[in-house]
């Protein structure tokens, strides 16, 4: 049986968040839910049982981020794993996205993540071992939808941050592991929550298949398990971003003539 770590999740209420937690729980890891919704965090929680703690935090401020680390060791005494997972997106194109826009998805987005990256890797540091799992978006590798234009740079960003802080630790903290998880679409409520909407997309306007919030927390589980620098949800996903760095103008042309 592998080993029982203690695991801090943002953005647990629901979505990826809530399914990686049940995932995790079933385990028996231990797990620490963090998210705004209160109800939906207890109610997550409590299905797990004695392995969770609820915390209400709002991640896009600094000291709630802090306190979700205090409140983590206090009740379970030291932190393995920390999964930056919180998201939300935009419903405009690059020159529809007001100054509101931007501000919302790069707090939400991008500096949620470095708060809980300044958080937590001191921590890990101090151990000498650790985890650290970004959760971004293929999205900000290629542009499949330009609606999301802000949260895609937003990720983007985070993507930046993530590979820099792992060459940063990597000599001199080779017990600390820095990953980074790259989803695709998921069925969850995020086309739903994201600000100004989400336009309807033409069946088979993708050539991948959505994945579910349970297959995309599968994946996470392995990267607990197996740490790695960075994984595609999907393989296909791989395969496309590949494709498109290889040449981006034909890939962009294609994509027009898709529609």
């Amino acid at each position: 049986m592998a080993e029982t770590k203690v695991i801090v999740i943002t953005g647990a209420s629901g979505g990826i968040g809530a399914a990686l937690a049940r995932q995790l729980g079933v385990q028996e890891h231990q797990v620490v839910l963090a998210a705004r919704r209160e109800r939906e965090l207890k109610e997550v929680a409590g299905a797990i049982g004695h392995h969770a703690l609820a915390v209400k935090c709002d991640v896009t401020h600094r000291s709630e981020v802090e306190h979700l680390k205090a409140a983590a060791l206090d009740h379970f005494g030291r932190i393995d794993v920390w999964v930056n997972n919180v998201g939300r997106g935009v419903g405009r194109k690059v020159l529809e996205l007001s100054d509101a826009d931007l501000d919302e998805m790069l707090s939400v987005n991008l500096k949620s993540a470095l708060y809980g990256m300044q958080v937590i890797i001191p921590y890990f540091q101090e151990q000498g071992k650790g985890h650290l799992i970004n959760i971004s978006t293929f999205l900000s590798r290629v542009p499949f939808a330009t609606y999301r234009s802000a949260y895609s740079a937003a990720k983007a960003a985070l993507n930046c941050l993530t590979a820099n802080l792992r060459m940063d630790l990597r000599a001199s903290h080779p017990g600390i592991h820095v990953s980074l998880v790259l989803p695709g679409t998921v069925l969850t409520d995020f086309a739903k929550n994201a600000l100004g909407g989400t336009p309807v997309i033409p069946h088979g306007a993708s050539s991948v298949n959505p994945q579910t919030a349970e297959e995309v927390a599968a994946v996470i589980a392995d990267v607990i398990e197996n740490p790695k620098p960075e994984v595609y949800t999907n393989p296909a996903l791989a395969d496309i971003a590949r494709r498109y760095s290889e040449d981006v103008a034909a890939f962009e042309d294609g994509l027009v003539r898709r529609g």
